[in-house]
């Protein structure tokens, strides 16, 4: 297996920049997912780790051995890495076998190994039943199946994702994630993941690496990326939080109050000393709905969710989401009484009013 590492890379198109200045380091058999929207870069990152595109900056290197700088690089072929992509990319008028045992007819091999490794890629992916068919007669879920084998048949030292679950339907997408994870963890290889899903993110990855415009906001475990987001853009694109606008009058032994919109405050938990105009991100969890608590809202949406019940509440500095259980969900239009037991605080000027109320 290999480690990736990735400096100062930089990709420019004209005179746009589509990624600038991105470091990245892949352990040896670790998963890492690059989480972002649509033109952030994640796709194009991964083309040049795997050799399709040539870097403007920077360099990519594999176990010590530099494959891609501006002037020269390694072909995708020599690199030891496979690439699996969006679209299935399996040859119709092959069998699934054959389709599997195409980069080892390429590479020469031995009649009997080129039988006894696609067998074994066939079996990693449970597709050894259906080796004679052809890939018309396949569900959308056991091509892509047929797609990760062919991938795995070579045992690449570095296994590359770009968005291989985007085209299936829920249900299939969640088996065919946890089989990804398992199989990674069974058979160790080093996995970049591509995905605008934050949920296959979370689910699969030692360490997520959230983009913004060609850059990684932050990269960590999906834990830390969840709860200690270092950026309002992270708070708000991975998870789901509402952003309430407010002003930091008062901090305390890890407490800061805030005054709200109409004068009211709250005190919530945060580390560091902070004045002035801030926004306070709240998770639907961090929020408790208390006949006590010390802020007032009026419910305005209510969104059944079959095991709980999402609500968004119109209160001081924006709107608040929280969630209860089916048979505890206040009335559209009635008033209710909140406390923030956790919330991260950014200052006021690092996030836009638009953003803010669109991450809820």
């Amino acid at each position: 297996m290999a480690g990736v590492v990735v400096e100062r890379l930089g990709k420019r198109y004209n005179d746009a920049w589509v990624i600038r200045g991105l470091d990245v380091t892949v352990d040896d058999g670790e998963f890492v997912s690059l989480l972002g929207p649509s033109g952030c870069g994640k796709t194009t990152t991964l083309r040049i780790i795997a050799g399709f595109v040539r870097p403007t900056e920077g360099r990519v290197i594999v176990e010590g051995r530099v494959l891609s700088t501006p002037e020269w690089q390694v072909p995708p072929e020599r690199r030891g890495m496979a690439m699996v992509f969006q679209s299935y990319a399996v040859w119709p008028h092959m069998t699934v076998f054959q389709n599997v045992a195409y980069p080892l007819r390429c590479r020469r091999v031995t009649r009997r190994e080129l039988e006894l490794r696609t067998r074994r890629a066939l079996e990693l992916v449970r597709l050894q039943q259906v080796a004679d068919r052809y890939p018309g007669e396949l569900s959308g879920g056991q091509q892509q199946r047929v797609a990760l084998a062919r991938a795995l048949v070579g045992e690449p030292a570095v296994l590359l994702l770009d968005e291989p679950l985007s085209n299936l339907d829920a249900r299939l997408r969640e088996e065919l994630r946890d089989e990804i994870a398992e199989l990674q963890r069974r058979r160790g290889f080093t996995v970049l993941y591509v995905t605008h899903d934050q949920v296959e993110a979370m689910a699969m990855s030692d360490r997520v690496a959230v983009m913004r415009e060609g850059q990684i906001e932050q990269i960590g475990s999906p834990q830390e990326v969840y709860e200690k987001p270092r950026t309002p853009f992270v708070a708000g694109f991975v998870g789901r939080a509402s952003f309430l606008e407010g002003e930091a009058v008062a901090w305390q032994e890890g407490r800061v109050q805030v005054v709200l919109g109409d004068g009211q405050q709250v005190e919530v938990p945060w580390a560091e000393p902070l004045r002035g105009p801030v926004w306070l991100c709240v998770r639907p969890e961090w929020v408790v709905s208390d006949v006590a608590g010390e802020l007032r809202g009026r419910v305005v949406r209510r969104v059944y969710r079959g095991d709980r019940v999402d609500c968004v509440g119109d209160v001081p500095g924006g709107r608040l989401l929280w969630t209860v259980g089916v048979g505890q969900a206040p009335a559209l239009g009635e008033e209710v009484s909140f406390r923030i037991v956790r919330c991260a605080v950014y200052p006021r000027t690092a996030l836009s009013t638009s953003e803010g109320r669109e991450a809820i």
